[in-house]
């Protein structure tokens, strides 16, 4: 069964439902792989999300940081065999292209693993997303790129929502015809197991250019 979180980011660890499912969903603890969102910079590894698994007393048996260290054959093995994919916050367009570059999404889309993305990394899990300086993005000109296509919608995680609906809304539209937007902040989820799908702390869904808060299910 795929089990999938998009976890925005969290101001010190899961809160307790979070932690609850995750502990129930994350049963095979052999090997996690992190995915870098700045392969470049080896400093970027994965401290912070680490210790929110630590916090919540999931532990596992071997840590692997996919970054340029690690060569492209070898990365997509450890992909292969991995319990827990995790996509690292960050900088969406390096690691967005650092999984083309290593050609990893088809790996990852093909995995039995739990995989989970915290910010950057959730918004790379998605279909497809919209990239916008309006957004923090370092780019002039908008556009949609393609995710990983984990599922068939969009993510923007992260973002300062409460303070900026108007122009999420504005920005976030044309997409939304298109394709189901979920949006979110601090301290929050979505969680896809098979078909259901769970909504943990303050979620938003775009949908054809209208905008509602989505309760929470666990």
């Amino acid at each position: 069964m795929r089990i999938h979180y998009y976890l925005g980011w969290f101001k010190n660890f899961f809160p307790e439902n979070l932690r609850k499912v995750l502990k129930e969903d994350i049963i095979d603890r052999k090997s996690i792989v992190m995915i870098s969102s700045n392969p470049s910079l080896y400093e970027d590894d994965g401290a912070t999300e680490r210790s929110w698994l630590d916090h919540a007393g999931i532990m596992f048996d071997e840590y692997h940081l996919i970054n340029h260290r690690v060569q492209k054959e070898d990365a997509q093995r450890l992909i292969h065999n991995a319990s827990v994919i995790f996509l690292l916050g960050g900088d969406i367009l390096k690691q967005n292209g650092f999984l083309m570059e290593y050609e990893l999404s088809d790996w990852i889309k093909k995995s039995n693993a739990v995989v989970m993305g915290a910010s950057a990394g959730a918004i790379n899990m998605s279909a497809k997303w919209l990239c916008s300086k309006n957004f923090g993005d370092e780019v002039e000109t908008s556009s949609v790129y393609e995710g990983i296509g984990l599922d068939e919608f969009s993510v923007l995680s992260h973002f300062d929502l409460e303070n900026n609906m108007e122009l999420v809304q504005k920005e976030l539209s044309p997409l939304s015809e298109e394709i189901n937007i979920y949006a979110s902040n601090k301290d929050c989820a979505v969680r896809i197991k098979g078909d259901k799908i769970d909504i943990i702390g303050d979620v938003y869904l775009i949908s054809k250019s209208k905008i509602q808060k989505l309760a929470e299910t666990i």
